[in-house]
């Protein structure tokens, strides 16, 4: 295949993607459904996260998960044992989840209005930065187990996110990782990216994330209103 021919199939699996993503998100803000969708390298501890923030805000805030991974339902079988509901998508060899397959999961998974919608997107910074799902926001999440370096590695995916979360912060006192250093080069990429530094394991910050996580799903519900 030539190169103008593969140039040309990925710009029509791109634009076929667009327009499944503009019908979930039509969908999304008409219910008041905050869609978010993480995406991080693997094992920067997004399944823990998101158990640690639906166990904490089960009384404050209705979430329902899809779970992305090569193989296996091994996450979304976490997420089930906190009560959330979760539905998970399996992508064979496939790289990511895109948004056909995110509009027919939220279709099964009905997500009330007013709720949250957290997106697990298959572990990996590269091909999930280029496929829009519909989601309000994306969220990259980051371990302190990586280097300072990876926004500048894998600069589009940090360039489409919203909200960077910097996990694992219990292990600072352990490892030799500059804070500073990985936010700078974050903020290099994209100026307009927030930063939080957190610890699911200990709860260290993540009340910052909740009430970031809050004000985005009102701010949601009154333009659902408005609309």
């Amino acid at each position: 295949m030539s190169q103008e021919r593969i140039i040309q199939v990925e710009r029509d699996i791109l634009s076929k993607n667009d327009a499944y993503a503009a019908e979930n998100r039509r969908h999304f803000e008409r219910n008041g459904i905050l869609a978010l969708n993480f995406v991080s390298s693997p094992g920067s501890g997004k399944t823990s996260l998101l158990v640690r923030t639906i166990y904490d805000l089960k009384d404050r805030l209705a979430i329902s998960v899809i779970e992305g991974d090569q193989q296996t339902s091994n996450d979304a079988a976490r997420i089930r044992e906190t009560g959330a509901r979760a539905i998970q998508i399996n992508t064979g060899k496939g790289c990511h989840l895109d948004a056909h397959m995110v509009g027919h999961a939220a279709e099964d998974l009905a997500p009330e209005s007013g709720s949250a919608l957290f997106i697990e997107n298959v572990g990996n910074l590269v091909c999930p930065a280029a496929f829009d799902l519909g989601e309000a926001h994306k969220v990259v999440v980051l371990s302190v187990t990586e280097g300072e370096d990876k926004p500048l590695k894998y600069p589009d995916m940090f360039a489409a996110a919203d909200l960077m979360i910097l996990n694992k912060a219990d292990l600072l006192p352990h490892l030799d990782f500059n804070v500073g250093l990985c936010i700078a080069n974050a903020l290099r990429v994209n100026p307009r990216l927030q930063t939080l530094t957190v610890s699911a394991r200990t709860g260290e910050g993540m009340e910052a994330f909740y009430a970031w996580l809050e004000a985005s799903a009102g701010h949601r519900a009154a333009r659902s209103k408005e609309a």
